[in-house]
């Protein structure tokens, strides 16, 4: 702690223990906790450091008229206080142990009621029982039996804590803790930490008779207090170490038997989370036999949801799983009609309750989403665990599309009572698109690619399709699309359904529905680069699109009234035209109107999203360029250097820190292209730089040309920004410019100076006015050192602009200094405990002052 801060601190517990009322800023206490205890993790003592600390909590806790947000704060310092075994000694001396934490007193003053009162006993306890000392405290007292009965505490929060903090006390003083265990709170365990074996005793006994006597809930009411148990019983044996696992698996295994009969499908899933807890941390034949019970019950809905959670927690059970696996395809098997569980199946038994349960349209959908969600993970299965083929899902997959969507009725085999259910269902349409999506890596899905387009080309086209589900097609068809080489397939019909439709929906009446289609058309291109770089006689988008330019729909998109459309539209020109651009195509009609309407959208457009857009733009285009080749490809480049400037100069004076980001990026791209190939020059992406040669000088030309193109008053304007990552990424680049232009070592003083008459010009206002006043001042300071006073190239720049020579502006910024301060942010400040301190004594200062606003900064 540094001397300001405990110079305060006396002050600001006199505070808190005069008042005992709350601080105006409801957060501070939280912040005082947060600050204490990086403290005392770091090792220091905070009683030697705050010896006030001890008369704050007793202060507080024995003042009647005391807000309950402050004792909750005493009961919670007080825990922290006492983590140690030597603080806990000085604090049980003073008594003030068992002041804080008496129960008793709490509950005849009334207080106990408060949330905050019982959630600062729990946790003051919680952070007090770090070693046997704080655990003889906690069995004395007697804490066990309340800190059960908080268990079902009407506050979710308040029972949480205290069953996070049972299995902590268990799990945290293990006589014997396995290779790898830790307690909940991931504390390892050191020496000395092994309580009495008479407390851990009687702590463990009393805990495991709560979970036997509350797992079965006796009355419907007291189901909530058989969830927590069954919570705290999942926590307990994912981490118990053998003796401890045995003991609560012993005590427990007739309640679970129970429970399993009884087959509540409120506890279905928490008995599950019990049940696998208990498998992953051993085998078990009693718990086996469960596993197998609760993968048997007659109750549909639970039997479904139990497989799944059985699957997803990743068991290497093969009967089990192969149980699972039949469960979860049972619902798709009924509703499509497809074979998915062979001509022998052990889920037959369930055939006729499953079917009923269908009946039902909730449950229906419900138990088919759960189905559909786990069939990806069923396809990679192992063969002698599946039923059916991997591609037999897929095809029940695209056929409940087809169900869903009404083009298609269920086959003969299926049952059409229970397929009405999920006709028009988007919840069950968005399920299968995404299990879809995720299938294409399923062996042999590709033999049903085909039918898999069809099926989204479908989608696309009805009209009854929502946003979401026109959304989710676009993904699958782009996964789908990414993982074919060969788009043989693709008849004529099918292609021109899929131009049409892309038609119609980039002119939907929904701005999502055309958010999407042109995402798509920009996603599309680069699924069609990345395909034709693996296999370049395979041309993905003349196959899909047969050589229809989306070009003209994305131009016909940046007039769109909605701006996400716009930069959506944006961002898929300049995928769509990446290609071009690499290959130094010939520059086309349109590319002169799309830039000119782009320099619009970054001039004059409200919305910062398209403007962003538009810079990032030109970061693709500038980064994906060729060099010129023939006078073709010259004019492209001419159209890119041209249009580059003017962003630059638009991007500096924007308003949105952001585009102002983006232009400060593509200066970057101008200045890694410009000096690239000079020893000291440091790319971005670099993570040192390189040792200066020490007659390595860039070229009084490469400066000239990068102050020609505006990269320096980009970055001169953004180091003034009132924006810090505007500022932090403008003085990054600014340094790494010096470096390289300007270096201090002595091989490059006659260059320097030779490259000191490359000027940047500066506007007489803003950005401008402000570079001159830094260099003014740094030149006033040079002259009163060495009595000179001569601050020619500057006089006159406030008033009507001038010029400066970049390699002076560089070395009299004070970069390194700026950096420095950039890097700590405002948080170094404000975000500081002496902030918090000094906010805390205004706050109380001004209460004495009615009618005075209180101005609360702290973090």
């Amino acid at each position: 702690m540094d001397r300001e801060c405990a110079l305060l601190l006396p002050g600001v517990c006199a505070v808190l223990a005069g008042s005992g009322s709350s601080l105006p800023d409801d957060t501070s206490l939280e912040k005082l906790l947060d600050w204490f205890t990086g403290i005392t993790e770091a090792g220091g003592s905070l009683l030697e450091a705050c010896p006030c600390l001890l008369k704050l909590i007793s202060t507080v806790v024995h003042n009647a008229a005391s807000d309950p947000g402050v004792l909750s704060f005493a009961l919670r310092l007080t825990g922290l206080l006492a983590a140690t075994e030597e603080s806990f000694k000085t604090i049980q001396e003073h008594s003030v142990l068992n002041e804080v934490f008496n129960l008793q007193h709490w509950q005849e003053a009334g207080l106990w009621e408060d949330p905050c009162l019982r959630i600062g006993w729990i946790q003051g306890l919680r952070s007090m029982l770090q070693h046997p000392n704080a655990l003889s405290f906690f069995v004395q007292s007697e804490f066990i039996d309340p800190l059960l009965q908080l268990q079902t505490d009407t506050s979710l929060f308040i029972a949480a804590a205290a069953n996070q903090m049972l299995a902590h006390i268990l799990l945290f003083f293990q006589p014997v803790p396995p290779a790898g265990c830790k307690g909940v709170d991931k504390k390892e365990k050191g020496d000395g930490m092994t309580p009495s074996s008479a407390d851990y005793t009687a702590v463990v006994k009393s805990i495991s008779g709560y979970l036997q006597e509350s797992l079965v809930p006796k009355e419907s009411k007291n189901v909530r207090q058989s969830l927590q148990t069954l919570k705290l019983l999942a926590l307990l044996l994912a981490q118990a170490g053998p003796p401890l696992r045995d003991k609560l698996l012993q005590t427990v295994g007739d309640s679970l038997e129970e429970l399993v009969t009884a087959g509540s499908s409120e506890l279905t899933l928490p008995l599950m989370d019990v049940i696998l807890s208990a498998c992953s941390s051993g085998t078990d034949e009693r718990i086996t036999r469960l596993l197998s019970s609760m993968l048997n019950i007659n109750k549909p809905a639970d039997l479904i949801h139990a497989a799944a959670a059985f699957l997803r927690r990743g068991h290497h059970d093969t009967v089990h799983t192969a149980r699972a696996v039949r469960i979860l395809l049972l619902p798709l098997d009924i509703m499509t009609g497809q074979t998915l569980l062979g001509t022998i199946s052990t889920a037959d038994e369930h055939q006729f309750s499953v079917v009923e349960q269908l009946k039902s349209k909730s449950s229906c959908i419900s138990m088919i989403c759960v189905c559909l969600s786990n069939t990806p993970q069923i396809t990679l299965t192992p063969p002698d665990v599946l039923p059916c083929l991997p591609v037999s899902i897929v095809t029940a997959v695209l056929s409940l599309l087809k169900i869903c969507s009404g083009n298609s009725p269920s086959s003969s085999t299926g049952c059409s009572e229970v397929s009405r259910n999920v006709i028009g269902s988007g919840k069950v349409q968005k399920c299968a698109l995404e299990a879809l999506t995720s299938l294409t890596s399923s062996p042999g899905a590709k033999e049903r690619i085909s039918e898999v387009f069809t099926v989204l080309i479908q989608y696309l086209e009805n009209p009854d399709s929502d946003p979401t589900v026109l959304h989710k097609s676009y993904q699958a068809l782009l996964k789908w699309t990414s993982v074919c080489t060969d788009f043989s397939f693709i008849t004529d019909q099918l292609r021109h359904d899929l131009v049409e439709v892309v038609k119609k929906r980039v002119c939907d009446m929904r701005w999502e529905v055309k958010d999407s289609t042109v995402e798509f058309l920009g996603h599309l291109a680069g699924v069609c680069d990345s395909i034709k770089a693996a296999a370049e006689e395979c041309d993905a988008s003349e196959a899909l699109l047969g050589g229809c330019s989306t070009t003209p729909l994305l131009r016909e998109a940046l007039q769109d009234s909605e701006s996400y459309v716009r930069a959506s539209a944006i961002s898929a020109l300049a995928k769509t035209l990446t290609h071009r651009w690499q290959q130094g195509a010939t520059l086309t009609e349109e590319e002169p109107e799309i830039v000119s309407r782009l320099l619009e959208i970054l001039s004059q457009d409200s919305e910062g999203f398209p403007r962003r857009a538009v810079v990032q733009y030109f970061i693709s285009w500038y980064s994906s360029h060729s060099p010129p080749s023939s006078s073709s490809s010259s004019s492209s480049s001419s159209l890119l250097m041209q249009s580059v400037r003017s962003v630059l100069s638009q991007g500096r004076a924007d308003l949105d820190w952001e585009v102002k980001v983006h232009t400060l990026v593509l200066a970057e791209l101008l200045l890694d292209e410009a000096f690239s190939g000079h020893p000291g020059y440091k790319k971005g992406s670099d993570s040192h730089h390189a040792s200066p040669h020490a007659y390595s000088v860039v070229s009084e030309s490469d400066l000239a040309v990068v102050v020609e193109q505006g990269v320096v008053s980009v970055l001169l304007s953004g180091l003034v920004d009132c924006d810090r990552p505007v500022a932090l990424k403008a003085c990054r680049l600014l340094i790494t410019l010096r470096e390289t232009v300007c270096p201090l070592s002595l091989g490059a003083l006659d260059a320097s100076a030779a490259m000191a008459t490359v000027s940047c010009e500066l506007p007489g206002c803003g950005w401008g006015r402000e570079i001159i006043k830094i260099l003014k001042m740094k030149k006033s300071d040079q002259a009163k050192e060495e009595d000179i006073a001569d601050q020619r190239g500057l006089n006159g720049a406030e008033e009507g602009g001038d010029s400066v020579s970049v390699c002076e502006a560089l070395r009299s910024l004070g970069l390194d200094e700026r950096m420095e301060v950039l890097t700590q942010s405002s948080d170094h400040i404000h975000n500081s405990p002496l902030s918090l301190l000094q906010d805390i004594l205004t706050a109380s200062a001004t209460h004495t002052k009615p009618g005075e606003e209180v101005i609360v900064d702290c973090y």
